[in-house]
């Protein structure tokens, strides 16, 4: 059996499905349809019934694809917040049942929440723009810009 914790989880063993190899570095390990695997992990802690630990939380949040940052915008709280529940596994209810929530929404293929994140992550990226406005014979055209954070600015809307 291999204790596969390359997944970020301590609790999973893998009975077969894997091949192990020698590397000038060490054994290595290749899992067999390893997407079909996290799938599977992830509904497994969605469906149980005791709280999310934080490793778990945090493997949820990884298996959307979904930054700290987008994800803490998405639930009302800081990335601080979510960076210490994904530390030390204090999850409140809450959140707990968002994640949850959340992931089975992705799973499903639900275009609405999908987008809904992919807006978060793209408002995350485009803080720093500045929209300049040109007026020309034919009316009005714009561009936007990148522009990054001065010293005196936030870098984040939660910082």
């Amino acid at each position: 059996m291999h204790h596969y914790t390359e997944c970020g989880l301590d609790n999973v063993w893998l009975a077969n499905g894997y091949t192990t190899q020698k590397t000038a570095y060490g054994p290595a390990v290749s899992v067999a349809r390893a997407d079909e695997l996290l799938s599977l992990l992830a509904q497994r802690i969605v469906g149980k019934p005791a709280r999310l630990s934080g490793k778990e939380f945090r493997f949820l949040r990884v298996q959307m694809g979904i930054s700290q940052a987008a994800l803490a915008k998405a639930q009302g709280v800081s990335e601080q917040a979510v960076s210490l529940w994904e530390r030390h596994g204090k999850v409140p209810k809450a959140n707990d049942a968002l994640i949850r929530l959340c992931y089975l929404s992705h799973a499903s293929g639900d275009q609405p929440l999908r987008q809904a994140f992919h807006r978060v992550m793209e408002v995350e990226r485009l803080i720093h723009q500045k929209i300049v406005a040109t007026a020309g014979p034919r009316g009005w055209k714009s561009t936007v810009e990148e522009e990054p954070p001065t010293a005196t600015e936030p870098a984040s809307a939660d910082a």
